[in-house]
């Protein structure tokens, strides 16, 4: 006889239409600040793993939680012991960090850093880009341990970058008819 498994979702006994949506601020502050802390959760559903030994589309199967986007917390590995520079080496590629990043506040007062990456098959520099994108939460107070921050992400599959590619291929090929 095999072992059953169990499906996650059904033991965090959730009610009819909920929905998990939290915002940059309550990712930081209510859930976080409370892990770093050493907090128990009520309701367990951001999952706990270290989501740089995975590819990106494995992800979705290790979380307790989500059907488009999906939570973690994970620890921020060093690249060197006593550096600050993080490790984003991943599964079969690594997590290349795109744009600006983004303070949040809470009543006035910085509570942590959002970064934008984006995955990347192969080795630096010469990945492939995907359409897989992580928002990496980190408190703005440094923990005292060097390398055991740990950080919430939040992971999706962005199938923006085709549509909008669809879309100028559409525009450029209608051509507007004139009627006088």
């Amino acid at each position: 006889m095999g072992v059953q498994e169990t499906d996650p979702l059904s033991q965090l006994s959730l009610p009819p239409g909920f929905r998990f949506y939290p915002t940059d601020e309550e990712l930081l502050v209510q859930y976080l600040c409370r892990k770093v802390a050493g907090h128990d959760f009520s309701l367990q559903i951001i999952g706990d793993i270290d989501l740089y030994k995975f590819d990106p589309w494995v992800l979705p199967s290790k979380a307790i939680f989500g059907e488009k986007e999906w939570y973690f917390f994970s620890p921020r590995d060093r690249k060197y012991p006593n550096g600050s520079r993080p490790n984003r080496v991943a599964g079969s590629g690594y997590w290349k960090a795109t744009g600006t990043d983004k303070v949040i506040t809470t009543e006035g007062r910085k509570v942590g850093i959002k970064k934008a990456l984006v995955f990347y098959i192969g080795k630096a520099p010469k990945g492939t880009k995907t359409n897989w994108i992580m928002h990496e939460y980190r408190l703005s107070e440094p923990s005292r341990k060097i390398g055991s921050s740990r950080v919430c992400c939040r992971i999706y599959f962005s199938k923006h970058k085709k549509q909008f590619q669809l879309l100028k291929i559409f525009s450029a090929i209608y051509i507007p008819l004139n009627i006088s």
